[in-house]
């Protein structure tokens, strides 16, 4: 139903209702302490931001001396026909007006500067953020909708340190100043002209209640898009192979309509600020005329203060509507800071391990000891005890959800195991920084990932300072040597961030030689031969077999022809450990293992 109403055009007078009502979601839930956040990183430029302040109050009082001079000049020169004084008039408002602009051009110059450092740290600062995350952080968002914290939320933030924050602070000084000189020059006319205050605040307040949320729900939504369209373009793939095109079309529609809804209704309250201020201006210019001509022919006040107080009063209406145009802008700005704040303040990965300690080498000897993990109150391993010493093979097999994989991640301390004990050499291995214990480790997973760059580059991530002969060498051990000469550039072509142009097992035969370079103590494969062909799996299979040679190897395996040589294989079922031994005592005891390796047999057979 949902689907079928998005083939229909847009007709806005049909929008739900929940798309402008305020949903508790959007509200800032610490706005004034994300300004004060922002003002943190903009007083960093102290020298600058003095600058910036100083030509704000030169051009706000430049501004205000211009009409005020006119005014002089109207009682002065021309009432009492004066025309020699009006040349030196001239003379000066040229004078102010040419420094109202150097000074309003020197400001938003070094604004822009402020700004665009205060942006660039804050993308630095949120980027290296992405890589103190815990593994889990990222397993329960969509990259899209984190990409879209460092591209538009960072964008909103510096469109408005660039546009708003010295109109923001201009206006005021602009607004203080008119009406203190209005009031000097008429404390009576100043009263009538400030009649039309309730009726701004009044009206900027039901626009401003209404587009608030809708800034921030923009964000979320646009977020929300952008994570879809990463993931569904990223999975082209497989959306074409299942023929699932017309779903994910529609599915973006329903999202992109969701974004357009919201869009259209902030623009819409938004586009009433200047409608009303407009009407505002006229009736204060209407009251002014009537009240200031009544007043001058009773002679209270001059004519040169009429026409002083008829441009202050757009000058004094021109401060609010910028200052309400400004409030939605940084309303909009806020959400998407807070956004980025909120990533900034999440738990770093290296908080718990500030008294940890660094491990030069290590024999791998991994011990787990009755352990048991939970993943957000889901239990996924019970009781898990076993050991490997120094160069044995250790492969696990047991169906989808059994928790192989978990082992793996706690081996690696992608998570941490809630209770037990899992050491390392003897050591608790939440006893060892994390950087240290995984520069021992390398891994060889079923999805080989490539960088966009040469081959070449992408062997040496296993090690970054190993030369281009270590480099060539691993390729060898690798079996890889041979189809990377073949290439038009060998070594130096580039590849993609998938690696388009090699097939997949010439992919997974580069990760491997990367792996032989980073030279580690523990090795994790997962699934490492699935999807190969035969010919390419016998080349995967001599190079693991190489890069396994006396290193304490973790194999994660569905295909149980490929682990019959592992020292211990374990069986897992729902978390548990039912079965432990090598690939012969597990056949002769006939259990679980024993089923599953004749029902692989069986399949292969037919």
């Amino acid at each position: 139903m949902a689907l079928n109403r998005l083939k229909e055009p847009f007709q806005y007078d049909k929008i739900p209702l929940e798309h402008i009502r305020q949903d508790k979601r959007d509200k800032a839930k610490n706005a004034w302490g994300t300004i004060k956040r922002i003002w943190s990183y903009l007083a960093r430029e102290k020298v600058q931001l003095t600058l910036v302040i100083l030509m704000v109050i030169i051009s706000s009082a430049l501004s205000l001396l211009g009409p005020f001079m006119v005014g002089v000049g109207v009682d002065k020169y021309i009432e009492q026909k004066q025309i020699s004084g009006l040349g030196m008039l001239l003379v000066w408002l040229i004078i102010i007006y040419f420094g109202h602009s150097l000074s309003v051009f020197l400001q938003n110059y070094w604004m822009v500067g402020i700004a665009q450092k205060t942006v660039y740290t804050l993308r630095k600062n949120l980027f290296e953020q992405f890589h103190r995350l815990p593994i889990s952080y990222f397993d329960k968002r969509q990259s899209g909708e984190l990409m879209s914290r460092v591209t538009n939320d960072i964008d909103n933030v510096n469109n408005t340190l660039n546009q708003s924050v010295i109109q923001v602070f201009s206006s005021v000084l602009t607004l203080i100043g008119t009406v203190s000189v209005m009031l000097y020059l008429s404390p009576l006319l100043t009263l009538i002209t400030m009649t039309i205050i309730p009726l701004m605040f009044i009206a900027m307040r039901w626009i401003t209640r209404r587009t608030g949320p809708l800034y921030k729900k923009q964000q979320r939504d646009l977020g929300d898009l952008n994570g879809y369209v990463e993931e569904t373009v990223s999975g082209q793939h497989v959306v074409k192979t299942y023929s699932q095109e017309a779903r994910v079309i529609e599915a973006f529609k329903a999202r992109n309509t969701k974004l357009q809804h919201t869009y259209f209704w902030a623009m819409t309250f938004t586009g009433f600020i200047p409608k009303v201020m407009n009407v505002l201006n006229f009736l204060s210019f209407a009251l002014i005329a009537l009240a200031g001509g009544i007043l001058a022919i009773e002679q209270v006040i001059t004519v040169g203060v009429i026409v002083i107080f008829t441009e202050y009063a757009r000058q004094f209406t021109r401060p609010l509507n910028e200052l309400s145009n400004q409030f939605n802008i940084l309303l909009s700005a806020i959400a998407g800071a807070e956004r980025v704040f909120n990533v900034l303040d999440e738990e770093q990965e290296e908080t718990d391990e500030k008294t940890a300690r660094t491990l030069p080498s290590t024999n791998g000897h991994i011990r787990f000891d009755q352990v048991d993990f939970a993943y957000e109150d889901t239990p996924i391993l019970n009781d898990v005890t076993f050991e490997a010493k120094p160069g044995d093979t250790i492969a696990f097999v047991g169906h989808t959800g059994a928790g192989k994989t978990t082992i793996i991640n706690l081996i690696a301390r992608f998570y941490n195991y809630d209770t037990g004990l899992i050491t390392l050499d003897g050591i608790d291995i939440k006893e060892i920084k994390r950087s240290s214990l995984r520069s021992h480790m390398a891994f060889v997973l079923q999805d080989a990932y490539l960088f966009r760059g040469t081959i070449k580059d992408n062997i040496r991530y296993g090690r970054l300072d190993a030369t281009d002969e270590d480099v060539i060498l691993a390729a060898k051990d690798a079996n890889a040597h041979d189809f990377i000469t073949k290439l038009p550039k060998g070594y130096d072509t580039m590849l993609d961030q998938d690696g388009s142009g090699i097939s997949q097992g010439q992919k997974q035969l580069l990760t491997i030689a990367r792996a032989i370079l980073a030279k580690p103590a523990i090795l994790i494969l997962d699934e490492a031969t699935s999807n190969i062909d035969t010919i390419t799996e016998v080349k995967i299979q001599d190079a693991l077999k190489r890069l396994m040679n006396g290193r304490t190897s973790f194999v994660i395996a569905h295909r149980l022809n490929t682990i019959q040589e592992a020292d211990t294989i374990i069986m897992l079922e729902d978390g548990h450990i039912v079965e432990k031994g090598n690939h012969d005592r597990l056949i002769a005891n006939g259990g679980h293992y024993y089923d599953l390796y004749k029902g692989q047999l069986k399949q292969a057979a037919q």
